[in-house]
């Protein structure tokens, strides 16, 4: 069984909220999960995002995939490279998490000039 963390959605249309999952990746994206890892709340500025961090590095020694945004999440949270200068055996117990992301650009059409 391959597992994947990945996000499931709930909340309410057009106020989406997603949780951060272990799941098998065949399952569907709102389908079965093994355990809840964290949640991400994009509608607030700047968004939020919590994470259990030791049990998604637990999942990641295990072999565990990440989604391309989860791991845009997680970079940009600094659990990514907390994870990887544990597996190296450096010292993070000072490096803290960040718990908002910054505001994604909106991107904009190109006027076409006639």
């Amino acid at each position: 069984m391959a597992v994947t963390i990945r996000l499931r959605r709930t909340g309410s249309r057009n106020r989406p909220y997603y949780r951060l999952v272990a799941t098998d990746s065949r399952m569907p994206r709102d389908g079965r999960f093994i355990e809840i890892l964290g949640y991400y709340h994009p509608i607030e500025k700047p968004g939020r995002v919590v994470l259990e961090e030791d049990r998604i590095c637990r999942w990641l020694e295990k072999g565990a995939e990440t989604s391309d945004t989860v791991n845009s999440l997680l970079k940009e949270t600094g659990l990514l490279d907390k994870w990887t200068r544990r597996k190296k055996g450096e010292d993070v117990s000072a490096i803290e998490l960040k718990t908002t992301i910054r505001e994604r650009t909106k991107k904009r059409k190109a006027k076409e000039s006639k």
